[in-house]
């Protein structure tokens, strides 16, 4: 059996109603692969995929709206999202949305949507209009995602914002990877990561340059010169270096390279490495299985950890309803 964690929806029941929530939010018409759900069932049998965590997509957070407004865009959403998993509960477990840009409000989202309607996790941007993911004011959020013990799924939205990547498709090819190595970054460095040891957090797109870069971290982490002092420095509120906290991050296995994703899995080690397709988009990973498959010396261990055990047994810890573990 195999688990895909990236892998984005609309929900049929509130396709119709993006553009009286989102209005001028919606930047992109959406694409139909999103909605049609026999379309995604065919693809996953074709792929060898079993379960879906499904997530909306990216483009939707609304997290420009007024807060009263995305709110009630979260809450519409993530009905829907129950309403399309119900359908196919043995083959799609949901990540919810929550309005960022309202901290105690996303928590509170974020506990009924785990304990309530039965959500495994939650989908988040890079940054939340502008701000960073260390923001002090999204300390109320990242408390309820320990507390749930569920699965916070980072994934970049606005990709470097001040510089724009038009030609060669770089926006997507060079800026998702960056967007989400600097969102990471501030986490790490920030402590979000010391302060709450109970978050799981997994990152797509392979973590972006993060396992590569992870030394330079550590070397920021020492090497600052002596005038950078305070929160600006690496090291400034942290115990131990950078590294030590990527370790106890999941990243999906979107590489694009079997021997980048062999890096990868001896980074992270296979216990914390996750299936990820980023359906149904072009610079996803139609059949995720087969790479697997195609890296070098992978274990039998390792290929099951990677396709299930790590998944089920983040899922085991999750506090939803009794019924639905």
């Amino acid at each position: 059996m195999a688990y895909d964690v990236h892998a984005h929806c609309i929900p049929p029941g509130v396709a119709p109603h993006l553009g009286s929530y989102l209005g001028s939010e919606l930047r992109d018409p959406p694409r139909p692969d999103l909605i049609d759900l026999p379309a995604r069932l065919a693809a996953m049998d074709r792929a060898g995929v079993h379960v879906q965590l499904v997530s909306g997509w990216i483009g939707l957070t609304g997290y420009d709206l007024p807060a009263d407004q995305g709110v009630r865009w979260a809450r519409r959403f993530n009905d829907a999202l129950t309403e399309m998993t119900a359908k196919r509960p043995e083959r799609f477990l949901g990540l919810c949305h929550v309005p960022l840009q309202a901290p105690e409000e996303a928590a509170d989202e974020l506990r009924r949507c785990v304990e309530e309607l039965g959500m495994v996790g939650v989908e988040i941007a890079t940054t939340v209009d502008g701000a960073e993911l260390d923001d002090e004011r999204l300390e109320p959020f990242w408390a309820a995602a320990a507390e749930l013990r569920c699965l916070v799924l980072i994934h970049p939205d606005q990709r470097l914002p001040g510089r724009r990547q038009p030609r060669y498709f770089l926006n997507n090819t060079v800026g998702n990877a960056a967007e989400i190595t600097i969102a990471v970054a501030h986490l790490v460095c920030s402590g979000v990561l010391e302060r709450y040891p109970g978050l799981r957090l997994c990152v797509v797109h392979g973590g972006g340059y993060l396992p590569y870069q992870a030394g330079r971290l550590d070397r920021g982490y020492t090497a600052q010169p002596a005038q950078t002092a305070g929160p600006a420095r690496a090291g400034g509120r942290l115990p131990r270096p950078p590294s030590a906290y990527l370790r106890s991050i999941y990243f999906d296995t979107i590489t694009h390279s079997p021997r980048a994703l062999r890096f990868l899995i001896d980074f992270a080690g296979a216990d914390h490495v996750v299936l990820g397709s980023d359906y149904p988009f072009e610079m996803g990973d139609p059949d995720p299985v087969r790479t697997l498959g195609a890296v070098p010396v992978l274990t039998a261990e390792e290929r099951r950890l990677i396709l299930r055990d790590n998944v089920r047994r983040l899922l085991s810890g999750v506090r939803r309803p009794a019924a639905l573990r």
